[in-house]
């Protein structure tokens, strides 16, 4: 799999995985798609053979995604988005309220580190649409979370906009993949977090993700549940 062009050849390549299966590459490419800077993809099929030592080639970590600016290496994708708001303070990919900030950070960290049970049980497979599909209190108490999250989130920072915090943020590329778990696993929501989910599937950026995504031809039988 060789360099995919992006917006034209750049200094700027984002290693990711499968776009139908790989939440993380998802979160550090929307946010970087979402600065209007150029960047070039390569995509490394993952549970291949070859998967950790194409990933290695770029980071030691052998982890996707992985950011290559310049010469610089950023990997983790909470880290990338950090090097992204500092590297492209135009884009304004944290509020700029200094409490909306610490908020946000606390939101992003928050799906960073937690939500074990959502990830585990409800994989990221953007071509799944499942009507029935069980799974365990855990699970839900993190739905539950999710839910009660977005909605303090845009009652107390929604204003001027239609995301977390009214204008796209780190946090709403941070929970792009919940909102795709929901959508693929029809879990229930309210009128508004339908509202707040539609928003971020409207992106453009996001609309490219998911029909990269539907047109991929591998599967993956770990994420096929």
């Amino acid at each position: 799999m060789g360099v995919q062009r992006a917006d034209g050849p750049s200094g700027r390549v984002l290693v990711i995985g499968n776009r139908n299966y790989s939440s993380w590459s998802l979160r550090a490419w929307l946010a970087l798609a979402m600065t209007g800077e150029p960047f070039d993809t390569v995509r490394i099929l993952l549970h291949q053979p070859d998967t950790q030592a194409r990933i290695r080639a770029y980071s030691g970590a052998g982890k996707v995604p992985v950011l290559v600016d310049d010469g610089r290496v950023v990997w983790d994708s909470l880290a990338i988005c950090e090097y992204l708001a500092e590297r492209f303070p135009a884009a304004g990919l944290w509020p700029a309220d200094a409490a909306a900030r610490a908020t946000a950070r606390s939101a992003a960290c928050e799906m960073h580190s937690g939500f074990a049970a959502l990830r585990r049980e409800l994989p990221m497979n953007i071509r799944l649409d499942r009507d029935r599909h069980a799974w365990s209190a855990d699970a839900q108490a993190d739905i539950d979370r999710v839910l009660a999250l977005w909605a303090e989130l845009r009652g107390r920072h929604g204003d001027g906009g239609p995301f977390l915090f009214g204008r796209f943020s780190i946090a709403d590329a941070m929970y792009a993949p919940v909102v795709l778990r929901l959508r693929s696993y029809r879990v229930p929501v309210s009128g508004p977090t339908s509202g707040y989910m539609q928003s971020v599937l409207d992106l453009p950026p996001m609309q490219a993700w998911i029909a990269a995504a539907l047109a991929e031809p591998e599967r993956i039988e770990a994420f096929e549940r």
